[in-house]
C-alpha cells in the first residue's frame, strides 16, 4: 500500500519521478482541468501528482493546429477553471491572432501561475500492472510506480482514416486533419475533402482561389442549422454509449453543422456542397457509383478522431462491444484508471466540469486507501464545492 510522502517542499527537475500517487496524461484542456482541481483539493503538483506531456511545448492539441485557424472561426474555447485569477479569458482574447499561439500562450501562464510542473516532452508507452496493487507507468523518461491514472490524451494523435479501395495505388497526396498546415500548400492542386464535420468546411472556405478545384464528400447528408437541442441529444447519446461500453457515435452526425454566415453563403455559391462517398480511389482520383471519376491530385481526410488509448492496452479495459465502458470519468472494469476528456467530456467546457468530477472522484480513492490520512482528506463535499 502507498503511505504518504514527506510533504517537505524542495526543488524538483523536470525529470520523470520515480513514483507519484498520481499520474496525470496529457496537459490539454482536460488534463489541466483535473490538475487544478487536484492541487486546490490539496495535492502538491510534482510530489502527490505529476503531469506528463508529450508535446513539444504548451497548448495541448491547440499548438499543432494549422496556422490560419482563428478564436472567432474556431470551435468555441473555454476558459480554464482558475483562469480568472491571470486575468485571462478566451472571450476576451484578440481574435485575429492564431488560436495556437493564444491557447499556447494562455496555457503556458497558467501553469506558471499555478506551478503545475508539467513534464514534457513526456510520452507514456504503456500502463502496466505494477507493485503492491498499483500501476507501473511506462514513460519515455523512465518508469512511475503510481496508485491511480488520470488519462487526458485525447483524440489529436489518432485520427481516423477510412478505407477505401484503391487508396494505395492514388498517386496523389493523402493527408489527415493533423498534417494540414496551411492553404499555399495546395496551390493550383485537384483537392478531395472528405468529412462531414468543421474541419473539412475550414478547409474548403480556405482552399477556395488557393486549389485549382475542391470537392466535398461526405458519409451522410449535411445540415447547417443552429439547433442547441441536437447537441444536447448528441452529448447524451456519447454518454450512453461509454456507460455500455461502445464505440463513441458522431457528434457532428448527431447536430449537424453550425449556420454561420460565412457557411450559409459557401452553401449559395456552391462551394459547400457536398456530394455522396465515392465508392473507390484511383491513382488519378476518385470514381462514383455511377462510373465517372473526379480528378485529384489531394485527398485531404477530414474523418475525425479516436481516443488515444494505446498505451492503456495492457490493462485490457475494452468491452465485448468494443468500447471502455466508463461512467463520471471512472473506468468500470479498472477504477484506478480514469479518463478525462473522453466522449462527452470532450468539448472544453466539458473537459472543464469532468475536471473536477474526476479530482473530487481521485481524493476520495486516496483517501478510501488509506494514503490521506483522516485529518488531510478533504470531505467529499467540500471537495465538490470547490469552484473556479
Amino acid at each position: 500500500m502507498f503511505r504518504p510522502r514527506n510533504r517537505v517542499q524542495h526543488h524538483m527537475s523536470e525529470s520523470v519521478p520515480a513514483d507519484a500517487q498520481v499520474v496525470v496524461v496529457g496537459a490539454g484542456q482536460a488534463g489541466l482541468s483535473v490538475a487544478f482541481h487536484l492541487r486546490r483539493l490539496g495535492l502538491v503538483p510534482g510530489e502527490d501528482f505529476v503531469i506528463l506531456d508529450r508535446g513539444p511545448s504548451t497548448g495541448g492539441a491547440w499548438q499543432f493546429r494549422w496556422e490560419s485557424l482563428r478564436l472567432g472561426t474556431a470551435h468555441r474555447v473555454s476558459d480554464l477553471p482558475g483562469m480568472n485569477e491571470l486575468g485571462l479569458s478566451f472571450a476576451t482574447a484578440d481574435q485575429m491572432r492564431a488560436a495556437r499561439d493564444v491557447v499556447a500562450e494562455y496555457y503556458e501562464r497558467y501553469e506558471r501561475h499555478f506551478a503545475l510542473r508539467v513534464i514534457r516532452p513526456g510520452t507514456v508507452v504503456a500502463v502496466t500492472e505494477g507493485a503492491d496493487g498499483g500501476l507501473a507507468v511506462q514513460t519515455s523518461g523512465g518508469p512511475i510506480q503510481s496508485r491511480i491514472l488520470v488519462n487526458a490524451s485525447g483524440t489529436w494523435a489518432t485520427p481516423f482514416r477510412p478505407y477505401y479501395p484503391g487508396a494505395e495505388s492514388f498517386r496523389g497526396l493523402q493527408i489527415t486533419t493533423p498534417e494540414y498546415r496551411a492553404a499555399a500548400d495546395f496551390s493550383g492542386s485537384r483537392v478531395v475533402v472528405v468529412g462531414g464535420g468543421t474541419s473539412a468546411v475550414g478547409f474548403l472556405l480556405e482552399l477556395e482561389g488557393m486549389a485549382a478545384s475542391t470537392v466535398w464528400v461526405t458519409r451522410r447528408p449535411v445540415e447547417f442549422a443552429d439547433n442547441p437541442q441536437a447537441g444536447i441529444t448528441a452529448v447524451a447519446n456519447q454518454d450512453a454509449a461509454a456507460r455500455e461500453g461502445l464505440p463513441l457515435p458522431s457528434i457532428v452526425g448527431g447536430t449537424g453543422l453550425p449556420a454561420t454566415q460565412a457557411n450559409l453563403t459557401g452553401v449559395e455559391r456552391g462551394l459547400l456542397v457536398a456530394r455522396p462517398m465515392f465508392s473507390r480511389i484511383e491513382p488519378d482520383g476518385v470514381r462514383w457509383a455511377d462510373g465517372t471519376v473526379e480528378p485529384a491530385d489531394v485527398i485531404i481526410w477530414a474523418t475525425g478522431f479516436r481516443a488515444d488509448l494505446a498505451h492503456l492496452a495492457p490493462l485490457d479495459l475494452r468491452e465485448h462491444g468494443g468500447g471502455i465502458r466508463v461512467e463520471k470519468g471512472k473506468v468500470t472494469r479498472d477504477p484506478r484508471i480514469y479518463l478525462a476528456g473522453y466522449g462527452p467530456q470532450a468539448s472544453t467546457i466539458g473537459a472543464n466540469r469532468a475536471g473536477r468530477a474526476v479530482a473530487v472522484q481521485v481524493l476520495d480513492a486516496l483517501g478510501s486507501d488509506g494514503w490521506l490520512a483522516p485529518a488531510e482528506a478533504p470531505p467529499v463535499a467540500s471537495a465538490a464545492s470547490a469552484g473556479t
